[in-house]
């Protein structure tokens, strides 16, 4: 099994550690780390100007700041064949079984001691086994090529019935659904204006069925071009980039038609960066002030950027414009990142909502993973 990998820690004036021999809560983080080595604390420095003040969380405070998150534990959920490559999935239900969402609320428990709180990935929902609560679509991918994949129906008779036994289990479990991961709406920014009203309506549906588990948010992608139109020459004056302008128009009129229905049912509909327009921090913000309404805010990742520069200003840019989620994640694809420091950032920014450990890429499994981001998340806080 691979051992955890010591990353760097920082220590800030919120009482960081606040000492050698009061760390973290032994009854919940012990649990969930025993098999890992305890990270070595660094000095970094931090603008004093934007450091909060806080008194120290309780144990039962921190770990309540905590969600579990399906996306790196995908791999053993029953599927369609929609969550990665065959072999990592066969790999890891060798050494870990299968379960269904249905059993995320007991996993979630024993996995991580204490936490009642989980982000759910879209595409894991429903009984795999009844078509009846799935719809074909038809979709272009990243390549430009179209194909055809299965998308729960929350609106489909079965599904309402599967969702109401999902809420039914998350009472008795007394682990709650807290935030949703969307992917099903799609062309939420696209110019064919009967494309974006398609994608609408999907959210709609979708926001209808977070509020029978009692969703607190549920991300809406942006949709559009993988990669945001760049500006172009003007031969008369400095680079304009009025295509740029038309998506966000498309965007933001989408938002604030997801958003009022959000209200409608009491589940925010949230922006993470998550490529396409989003990838940089202020459309995000351009779209959330446009739209104007708590029902839509920021769900910011600490790894989804273009370069490495974004990882921590950006997640600063986007920390006071999200309340209720955003993704504590690994991924070492410019390097190791510093966990502990968009902690930091967000509790800096006076964030007091959820953690979801989303472990991407690195040196473990995706339950290894996210069981390392659980331990650096609770030393942060």
């Amino acid at each position: 099994m691979s051992r955890y990998r010591t990353t760097g820690s920082v220590l800030d004036r919120r009482h960081f550690l606040r000492s050698a021999g009061a760390s973290v809560a032994a009854s919940v983080l012990l649990s969930a780390s025993s098999e890992v080595e305890a990270p070595t604390p660094r000095v970094m420095p931090e603008n004093i100007t934007h450091a909060s003040s806080f008194r120290p969380l309780t144990d039962s405070e921190k770990v309540a700041r905590i969600a579990s998150n399906s996306y790196p534990i995908r791999w053993i959920f029953k599927n369609h064949d929609n969550v990665g490559d065959k072999a990592t999935v066969a790999q890891m239900k060798a050494k870990h079984g299968e379960i269904t969402l249905l059993d995320f609320p007991a996993f979630t428990k024993k996995t991580f001691p204490g936490v009642t709180k989980m982000d759910i990935w879209s595409s894991l929902f429903g009984d795999m086994d009844d078509a009846s609560q799935y719809e074909q679509m038809t979709i272009t991918g990243y390549d430009d090529k179209q194909r055809t994949v299965t998308e729960f129906n929350p609106a489909a008779t079965s599904s309402k019935r599967w969702l109401e036994k999902m809420a039914d289990l998350q009472a008795k479990e007394g682990v709650y659904c807290h935030h949703i991961s969307n992917n099903a709406p799609r062309d939420i920014c696209e110019l064919d204006d009967t494309r974006r009203k398609a994608g609408v309506e999907v959210a709609k549906k979708w926001l209808d069925g977070a509020a029978i588990i009692g969703a607190k948010s549920m991300r809406v992608n942006s949709g559009g071009p993988r990669i945001a139109p760049t500006p172009m020459q003007n031969p008369t004056s400095y680079p304009k980039n009025p295509e740029l302008e038309r998506y966000l128009d498309q965007c933001i009129l989408s938002f604030k038609e997801m958003a009022e229905h959000g209200a409608k049912v009491g589940v925010k509909v949230t922006i993470e960066n998550h490529w396409g327009l989003t990838a940089n921090p202020i459309n995000i913000r351009i779209i959330i002030e446009e739209v104007n309404n708590v029902f839509c805010e920021a769900s910011p990742d600490f790894c989804n950027w273009e370069h490495k520069y974004l990882l921590y200003h950006a997640l600063n840019d986007l920390a006071p414009y999200a309340h209720t989620i955003v993704h504590a994640k690994f991924w070492d694809r410019f390097g190791e990142p510093d966990v502990q420091r968009g902690v930091r950032i967000m509790l800096n920014n006076n964030y007091t909502g959820v953690f979801a450990l989303e472990y991407e890429e690195g040196p473990w499994d995706g339950i290894e993973g996210a069981k390392y981001l659980y331990q650096q998340v609770m030393a942060a806080l």
